[in-house]
């Protein structure tokens, strides 16, 4: 749950940031964090679909 509200932040906080011409240091690592979350969501669902707990 955490790591799709992270995702979902970092989406739209990237291409906000990308729209009003912020640097693209800071929209490159906010979408680095986008991905790191959706790498994270993965894995919870890998392990979820394995019966693991968490």
């Amino acid at each position: 749950m955490l790591a799709g509200f992270g995702l979902v932040v970092c989406t739209v906080a990237a291409v906000l940031l990308a729209a009003a011409d912020a640097p693209a240091v800071v929209v490159a690592v906010v979408a680095l964090l986008g991905v790191i979350a959706l790498v994270d969501l993965v894995v919870i669902v890998r392990r979820k679909a394995r019966g693991e707990p968490g």
